[in-house]
């Protein structure tokens, strides 16, 4: 090859090398970065009809067994789930998720708008009825995430929406290390049992599982979700500090109890696992320590 030969290749890879990381560095500048938000103190709630519904909503949202005592079935308030009555960035805060919507969710195959996601939550993770869209407390709690969201832009990724996602463990999440995390770290205020802590009837600590928890077609009953909440909010007042490795066993030795049955059981664990619960993060329909998850009666 010539001189003038090699010289031409070498132009030629340099111009491809070059413009391969410019198209890298587009595509990295034109992927919109989450937005940073401040939801608004609750001096700033309004006055007048909208601040009674706002201030419903919240009541709704913290003090959920009370409020909405008579359509869920579950000894659960939305904030044991979305720390600070929603407003915790990674802790699934309310101001991060109503912008979102409208959106396609993989769960019911079809788009959703905010009030069929907050249907969902009464239904499977407050083990409730599905509440009418314009039941008292169902617009009280889209106008309490609708002031939370005040300032927020519409369809933007927030930052801090949901829980962050954890990477994969070194090793395959495990039951027994997962009882010594939670005997460790969880058991003082989730009790032995998994019941949770009451005062006076009322929820202090919720019940991970059995009859008062969040039913199998909840989000938290797949152990990932679990995990990824664990790992950025518990224990109380020590968010962050369980390793990744402790988040995801904690998670599969939680999600390894019984709790309330899918609402959307087909009458067979199996059929209803393939339909709903396919994924390696589902313990529905597993057998544990003897015991098939999912299955009538125990």
């Amino acid at each position: 090859m010539s001189c003038l030969s090699r010289a031409v290749v070498t132009l030629i890879a340099a111009l491809s090398a070059f413009g391969a990381l410019g198209l890298l560095a587009h595509a990295q500048e034109t992927t919109p970065k989450p937005i940073p938000f401040t939801p608004p103190p609750e001096s700033a709630m309004p006055n007048g009809p909208l601040g009674v519904a706002v201030r419903l909503g919240e009541n709704v949202f913290r003090y959920t067994t009370t409020y909405a005592s008579g359509v869920i079935g579950a000894k659960l308030n939305c904030t044991n789930c979305h720390l600070g009555g929603g407003s915790i960035a990674n802790s699934g805060p309310l101001w991060a998720a109503y912008p979102a919507y409208p959106e396609y969710r993989a769960k019911n195959k079809t788009v959703n708008d905010y009030v069929m996601r907050l249907q969902d939550c009464f239904r499977f993770s407050e083990n409730g009825k599905v509440v009418p869209a314009d039941a008292p407390i169902m617009v009280a709690l889209e106008a309490y995430s609708y002031w939370l969201a005040t300032g927020a832009p519409t369809g933007a990724e927030l930052a801090g929406r949901g829980y962050p996602k954890l990477p994969q463990p070194a090793s395959p999440p495990d039951y027994a290390r997962g009882e010594a995390v939670y005997k460790a770290q969880c058991a003082l205020c989730h009790g032995t049992g998994g019941g949770g802590q009451y005062v006076r009837g009322a929820t202090v600590f919720p019940p991970l599982w059995g009859n008062d928890s969040y039913n199998w077609g909840a989000g938290m009953g797949n152990i990932d979700a679990l995990a990824n909440f664990a790992k950025a909010n518990m224990p109380l007042g020590g968010a962050g500090t369980l390793s990744v490795q402790q988040a995801w066993d904690v998670a599969r030795y939680i999600d390894s109890h019984e709790r309330p049955q899918d609402p959307r059981f087909t009458g067979s664990v199996a059929a209803t696992r393939k339909e709903f619960h396919d994924s390696k993060f589902s313990m529905y329909g597993v057998t544990v320590n003897g015991v098939t998850l999912g299955a009538p009666g125990k």
